[in-house]
C-alpha cells in the first residue's frame, strides 16, 4: 500500500459531503464492508473513482479510473443505466471475467447508476460479503436504489444552485466507514465552542485523558497539551480548520509522550447555525486504539511480531517484536500507512494478498522476502537462511490482525508454507532451514491471486481487435502488473521495425529507431532474431552490453520481448522501469508467456486491420462521391463510422435529382460490419432509382421497403426522404421509423418537425408512409440526422435531440464564430463533439440543407 491520497487534508465541499455521506449510509444499510461513487470526469468516456469507504485507496488504485465501454460492472450500471447485483464470486466471473480474474476473492458487490432528473452522473457501489442467492442481496439493492436516488438528485440540485462541476478529476477521496464495534472505554468526547473559546469534556475523555473530574481542561490548548503534548500545534491548527467548516476528512493521528498513538476525529455539529462568515462549533472525539498497558507488555514477550492496520491501511498497534522485523522503530510505524513506513511490502504479489484479506474476509498467509537494509535505517535482526518473513493477515469488522514471523521460526498454519525462490508461493520447496514444508496445506492456505494477472491480460486480449487495441491493453494490464512506466510495441514489416504504439518515453527519443533493420545491433532488434527476452536490471548493464546505445534515462531498468505468433515474427515489446530492480524467475518466466500471448493477439489484430481496411474501402464506394447541385441549394453531407468492430456500418445520406427539384435522403441500416454496409449499398441504389423517377415520398418508401424484406437480409432500416422544390421551398416528407428533422428558420429559431411517419423499413409488407407538406424558406437551414449523433447510453433520445436543435440554433446564429454562416462550417461544429470521441459505439450521418436566397436585380452601372 503506497500513497498519502487517504491522509490529504482537503476543504470537504458540499460535493465531498454528499458523497461521503452516501458511502457511510451504504455500508450500514447494505450490510457492506465498502462503498464508492464512481462520477464521470472531464475526459469523455472516463469514470473516476471520487469516493471509497473503508478500503486503502492505493491498494486499488488499478481501479481508479474506468472507461465507459470496457466489460466492467460499474461500466454496465453507468453505461446502460442498469443496476448490476453480483452476489458472488462465482456470478461475478461468469459475468465479468476480467474484473473477476482481478480481484479474484470471495465478495459480493452491487452497482447503482446514479441519476438526477435526465442526467447519469455516476455509479453508486457497495462490497459486500458474498451470498449464496441473489435473492438474499434484493432487499440491499433497494436500499441502494433509494440511497442513489437521493444522491442524483442531490448532485441535480448542486448543479441547477450554481455549485461546482459535477464531474472528478482527481484522485478518490478515501473515507473511514463508521466502527462496527467500538472500543469500550477507550473513547472520548468533547465539544469546543469557539465564542466561548470553553471545552466541554465527558467523563470518558477525562478517564482516557487521565484527568479529575476536578480538574479542568476548559481551553483547546489544555485539551490540546493534554492529549498529545508533542503534536499540540497541530490539534489547535485542525480545531481551528474545523470552525472555519474545514474539518479533516481522516482522523488524526497523534502521539503521547510515550509513544502511543491517538487519533482525533473533530467535525461540526448538523444543528450548528452559526454564520457562514463565523466560526462553527465543533465537535471531537479521541480515540486510543491501544490495547492496554498490560496487554501491551504480555504481547512483547510473544515471539511473534503482532500489529494491527485499521481498513484504511493505517497501522494503529504494534509490539516490539513487530517493529524489529519490519525494520522500523515502533513510534515511527504507529499512526503512518502500512506501505508508506514499509515500502519493500509494495510488490504486487503482496497487494494481491492484503486485498484478499480486506474483500473475502478470510485469513491469509504469505511470505515476503525483506531487503538486508531499509534506507538509513540499521539492518534487521536476521531471519534465519535468507530475509525471509511468513506475515498472517486475520481480518476483522474494522482491525486486520497481522503477525510475522522469521520463515524458520512459523507456528500454525502458515508453517506449511514454504518460501520458494524468487519470492513466489510455492508449496513442497525447502524451509530456509533445509527442512520440507507440506504441499497439501500450503495448497489450502496459499492465495492463488498472483497467479491471476497473466489471467487479466489473457482475458482483456481475446477482446482487443484492432492493432491500437492491443498496444492500449499492454499498457493498461501489463505495466502496471509490474510497475512498468515505458512501454514501446514494435511490429516488423518487409524486414524492418515500426513503431506501433509507444508511452512514457521522452519525445522523439524513439524517432531514430524508426523502420531499423533486422540487421541492426539493438536489443529490441536481437530478441526478435534470436527469439529470446532480455532483461537489463540497470541502465548501465545495458549501456554495457550494447555501447554507445542511446539511452533514454541514467536510471531504471529493461526488459525486451520477442513477439513471435506461432513461429512467425512479428515484432518486439520494450517495457521501461524507472528504478533498477531485479527480475524474479517467475517474472521472467510469466512477461515470456505474455509475449507470446501479445505477438497472437497482435497477429490477430494485423489480420483483422487489413479486413477492416478493405470493409471500409467498400463503404466509401458506396457512400456518395459528390451531392447533386441545384443553383438555387447548397447541400452538405457528414459521416463518422463507428469505432467499435470494423469501423463500417449501415448510416448513409444522399441528394438526388428528382425531376426539376433535388431528393433528400437520409438512412440508417441495424448494425455494423460489411453486411450493414452491403445492405445499405443496395437500399441506397433503390431509393436513387426510385428518386431519378420523381416517384412521390410514400412511393419510394414503400418500394425500398418491399425491396428490403424481398432482399431478406435480418436487417431493418430506418429512412427519410425529401422531395424538394428549390424554387418554391416546397418539401413533401415521408418518414420511416427515423428522428425527426430539424428546421432552424432564418430568424434563428430552431424546430424540431413533428412529422408522422410509418415503422421502419423490413419489417411489415403491408405498411403506409404519409407525406407531409413544409415550407423552406431561403437562409433556413433543413437538418437531417441519424441517431448516432443524438443518443447516448442511459439518457432519451430527446435528450440529444434538443441538445442538437440547441447546437444548430448556436452554430448558424450570424454571432457565431468566423465561418458560422458557411453550412460546411455548421456541419463541422455539429459533428465536432463527436469526431473527438475516441469511442463511437454507432455510425453518424448528417445531411444539411440550405436554399439560397434570390439573386436580386443587377445594380446600377459605375
Amino acid at each position: 500500500m503506497t500513497g498519502r491520497a487517504e491522509h490529504e487534508t482537503r476543504a470537504p465541499g458540499r460535493l465531498d459531503a454528499l458523497l461521503t455521506e452516501t458511502t457511510t449510509e451504504a455500508i450500514s444499510a447494505a450490510g457492506g464492508f465498502a462503498a464508492g461513487v464512481y462520477l464521470r470526469s472531464g475526459t469523455p468516456g472516463l469514470l473516476r473513482l471520487a469516493v471509497l469507504s473503508g478500503l486503502p485507496g492505493p491498494l486499488f488504485r488499478p481501479w481508479w479510473r474506468l472507461h465507459v465501454d470496457r466489460r466492467f460492472p460499474v461500466a454496465d450500471a453507468y453505461r446502460l443505466g442498469v443496476q448490476v447485483v453480483l452476489p458472488d464470486a462465482t456470478e461475478t466471473m461468469r459475468r465479468y471475467p476480467q474484473f473477476a480474474a482481478g480481484l479474484p476473492f470471495q465478495f459480493g458487490s452491487l452497482y447503482v447508476p446514479v441519476v438526477g432528473r435526465s442526467t447519469t452522473y455516476g455509479v453508486l457501489t457497495i462490497l459486500r460479503p458474498a451470498a449464496s442467492d441473489t435473492a438474499e442481496v434484493l432487499p440491499d439493492r433497494d436500499r441502494m436504489a433509494q440511497l442513489a436516488e437521493d444522491l442524483g438528485q442531490s448532485l441535480w440540485d448542486l448543479a441547477e444552485d450554481g455549485g461546482p462541476d459535477i464531474a472528478w478529476d482527481g484522485e478518490p477521496l478515501c473515507v473511514r466507514p463508521p466502527a462496527a464495534q467500538p472500543p469500550a472505554g477507550l473513547i472520548g468526547r468533547f465539544t469546543w465552542d469557539p465564542a466561548s473559546d470553553v471545552v466541554t469534556a465527558d467523563n470518558h475523555l477525562r478517564a482516557l485523558l487521565g484527568v479529575a473530574p476536578g480538574s479542568t481542561a476548559d481551553t483547546p490548548q489544555a485539551l490540546a497539551d493534554t492529549v498529545a503534548a508533542a503534536d499540540a500545534q497541530q490539534i489547535l491548527a485542525a480545531l481551528r480548520e474545523t470552525a472555519a467548516g474545514r474539518p479533516p476528512s481522516l482522523p488524526l493521528p497523534v502521539h503521547t509522550a510515550d509513544g502511543g498513538l491517538r487519533l482525533l476525529e473533530l467535525w461540526n455539529p448538523q444543528n450548528d447555525t452559526a454564520p457562514a462568515t463565523g466560526p462553527r462549533a465543533v465537535r471531537g472525539l479521541v480515540l486510543d486504539p491501544g490495547i492496554g498497558s498490560a496487554a501491551d507488555g504480555a504481547a512483547d514477550l510473544l515471539p511473534e511480531g503482532v500489529f494491527c492496520l485499521d481498513r484504511l491501511g493505517l497501522i494503529v498497534y504494534a509490539n516490539e517484536q513487530a517493529a524489529r522485523l519490519l525494520g522500523r522503530p515502533r513510534t515511527r510505524l504507529l499512526g503512518r500507512p502500512l506501505g508508506e513506513e514499509v515500502p519493500w511490502l509494495e510488490r504486487s504479489a503482496y497487494e494481491d494478498h492484503l486485498r484478499e484479506a480486506l474483500l473475502s474476509a478470510e485469513p491469509v498467509h504469505f511470505h515476503v522476502v525483506r531487503p538486508l537494509r531499509h534506507g538509513a535505517e540499521p539492518p534487521p535482526e536476521p531471519c534465519g537462511s535468507g530475509d525471509w518473513l511468513a506475515l498472517s493477515v486475520y481480518p476483522g469488522p474494522d482491525i486486520l490482525t497481522c503477525t510475522v514471523v522469521p520463515a524458520n521460526r512459523m507456528a500454525g498454519p502458515a508453517a506449511d508454507l514454504a518460501p520458494p525462490p524468487e519470492g513466489a508461493p510455492v508449496a513442497g520447496m525447502p524451509l530456509p532451514d533445509g527442512s520440507a514444508g507440506s504441499a497439501g496445506s500450503a495448497a489450502e492456505v496459499t492465495s492463488m491471486a498472483p497467479l491471476y494477472r497473466p489471467i487479466v491480460l489473457a482475458i482483456a486480449l481475446t477482446e482487443a481487435v484492432t492493432a491500437r487495441q492491443v498496444s492500449a491493453v499492454v499498457m493498461q494490464e501489463l505495466l502496471p502488473a509490474f510497475g512498468g512506466g515505458r512501454l514501446a510495441i514494435y511490429l516488423l514489416q518487409d524486414r524492418h521495425l515500426y513503431l506501433a504504439w509507444e508511452t512514457g518515453f521522452p519525445q522523439g527519443f524513439l524517432a531514430p529507431f524508426e523502420g531499423v533493420g533486422l540487421d541492426a545491433r539493438l536489443p529490441g532488434v536481437e530478441t526478435l532474431t534470436n527469439g529470446h527476452p532480455i532483461f537489463f536490471e540497470s541502465m548501465q548493464q545495458l549501456a554495457a552490453t550494447y555501447p554507445g546505445i542511446p539511452l533514454d534515462a541514467t536510471e531504471g531498468s529493461r526488459v525486451f520481448l520477442p513477439l513471435i505468433a506461432s513461429g512467425r515474427p512479428v515484432g518486439s515489446c520494450i517495457l521501461g522501469f524507472d528504478r533498477p530492480r531485479d527480475f524474479s524467475t517467475e517474472e521472467r518466466t510469466v512477461l515470456t508467456a505474455l509475449a507470446g500471448l501479445i505477438a497472437h493477439a497482435m497477429e490477430k489484430a494485423r489480420r483483422y486491420d487489413t479486413e477492416a481496411a478493405l470493409a471500409r474501402g467498400l463503404q466509401q464506394a458506396l457512400l456518395p462521391r459528390r451531392l447533386s447541385a441545384h443553383p438555387r441549394m447548397e447541400t452538405v453531407g457528414r459521416y463518422l463510422p463507428g469505432t467499435q468492430g470494423m469501423d463500417v456500418g449501415g448510416d448513409w445520406y444522399d441528394v438526388v435529382e428528382a425531376g426539376d427539384g433535388l431528393a433528400l435522403v437520409i438512412g440508417d441500416v441495424q448494425g455494423h460490419g460489411v453486411q450493414a454496409a452491403a445492405t445499405m449499398g443496395q437500399l441506397r441504389s433503390a431509393v436513387r432509382a426510385f428518386a431519378l423517377g420523381d416517384r412521390p415520398p410514400d412511393e419510394v418508401m414503400s418500394g425500398t421497403n418491399h425491396l428490403l424484406i424481398d432482399l431478406d437480409p435480418g436487417l431493418f432500416a430506418s429512412c427519410c426522404y425529401i422531395r424538394l422544390d428549390p424554387l418554391t421551398g416546397l418539401a413533401r416528407v415521408a418518414r420511416a421509423g427515423h428522428p425527426p428533422p430539424i428546421l432552424r428558420r432564418p430568424d434563428g429559431r430552431t424546430h424540431v418537425l413533428d412529422i408522422p411517419g410509418g415503422v421502419v423499413l423490413g419489417v411489415d409488407p403491408g405498411a403506409h408512409y404519409p407525406v407531409t407538406e413544409l415550407q423552406l424558406d431561403p437562409g433556413a437551414i433543413l437538418a437531417l440526422y441519424t441517431d448516432g449523433l443524438v443518443e447516448r447510453p442511459g439518457i432519451d433520445i430527446d435528450v440529444g435531440i434538443t441538445a442538437l436543435r440547441v447546437a444548430l440554433a448556436r452554430a448558424g446564429s450570424p454571432a457565431g464564430r468566423p465561418g458560422s454562416r458557411s453550412l460546411a462550417g455548421v456541419a463541422d461544429r455539429l459533428t465536432a463533439k463527436a469526431r473527438h470521441v475516441a469511442d463511437r459505439p454507432d455510425d453518424i450521418a448528417l445531411l444539411l440543407a440550405t436554399r439560397r436566397p434570390e439573386p436580386g436585380p443587377p445594380g446600377p452601372h459605375h
